[in-house]
């Protein structure tokens, strides 16, 4: 490869670095700058190395852990139980950021506390994988905000009557969060589209898009009224989605990877109370979400065909 096609090829990766992180507002030269220099170190390092090691190839494993950040759209959100039927329109959310520290991050009894994702993934034929995993989201409802609310409460207090026009949406009245979490368990399908190489096979870079379909799985965390809480994991609907990214491998086995994802998502059997108290509620809506992961990749065959000539 000249000169002139890695300026090419760089160029591809930078635009498609840029389009993804415009998606969410955020600026990524940093990350962009990263992969190009280690790039340009393994073409220097290993650039005499010319065995043929392919981390896309078909039979090949991958395993991914990382992060994200989440966005979503209003919703219209439906409760029903034995002492209430009303239903909030265009409700805003966002999502939960942990605190970056190392106890939050690594510490292995709290891996799971930040919004993390986890993939494994297995080459179908070169370029084509088929993965399953989890998003872990998290969705909490905007307190305080003015909504349009229509229905009834017949609970006696201070909310108990008839609505057809704006609430406030105090504490007292209603929390509402999947915080632990907006669990999305999918299986989704990959493909790469090859950017730039370097050194043999010790940094291949390429791009990738694809699409998956899950359940949803939320550990919901609300307080209606004066009714206890439902802490339970739940499925509690179904989602669907596709995703665009750029993925890196660095000799042979080291794998970073960034995707945007967009998707829909729809619940409409969300627990609400304590076990035994009658109460669910439903919404649906659309996010999208800005995943960074790193893992590694193997080769199940490659291990025994080692031992074989040992």
């Amino acid at each position: 490869m000249d000169w002139q096609d890695m300026q090419m090829r760089i160029k591809q990766l930078y635009l498609l670095l840029r389009k993804i992180a415009y998606s969410l507002k955020i600026k990524m030269r940093r990350t962009l700058l990263i992969v190009i220099v280690l790039c340009l170190f393994v073409n220097q390092a290993f650039s005499q190395d010319a065995a043929h090691y392919d981390p896309f190839k078909k039979g090949r494993f991958y395993v991914m852990w990382g992060w994200n950040r989440a966005a979503y759209t209003k919703s219209n959100i439906s409760f029903r139980g034995n002492e209430y039927d009303f239903m909030l329109k265009k409700v805003k959310a966002h999502d939960k950021p942990t605190r970056v520290s190392y106890h939050n991050y690594l510490q292995v009894n709290r891996l799971t506390i930040p919004q993390t994702n986890f993939r494994l993934g297995y080459f179908i034929s070169k370029d084509l994988a088929v993965s399953v995993g989890f998003d872990h989201m998290k969705y909490v409802m905007d307190q305080d905000q003015t909504v349009n609310m229509t229905g009834m409460i017949a609970l006696e207090g201070p909310f108990k009557g008839n609505y057809n026009g704006d609430k406030t949406l105090t504490k007292d009245f209603l929390t509402f969060e999947h915080t632990d979490g907006l669990n999305y368990l999918n299986v989704e399908v990959e493909k790469n589209i090859n950017l730039y190489q370097a050194g043999g096979n010790n940094c291949v870079v390429k791009a990738f898009f694809g699409g998956g379909v899950g359940i949803l799985m939320p550990r919901t965390d609300v307080k209606l009224l004066n009714y206890e809480r439902n802490d339970a994991f739940h499925v509690a609907g179904f989602g669907v989605s596709l995703k665009g990214g750029v993925q890196a491998v660095f000799f042979k086995h080291l794998v970073i990877k960034i995707e945007n994802k967009y998707g829909y998502i729809n619940m409409p059997d969300i627990l609400l109370h304590k076990k035994g108290i009658p109460g669910k509620a439903k919404q649906a809506f659309f996010f999208t979400a800005l995943d960074g992961m790193i893992g590694g990749s193997f080769s199940l065959n490659h291990k025994k065909s080692i031992k074989r000539k040992g």
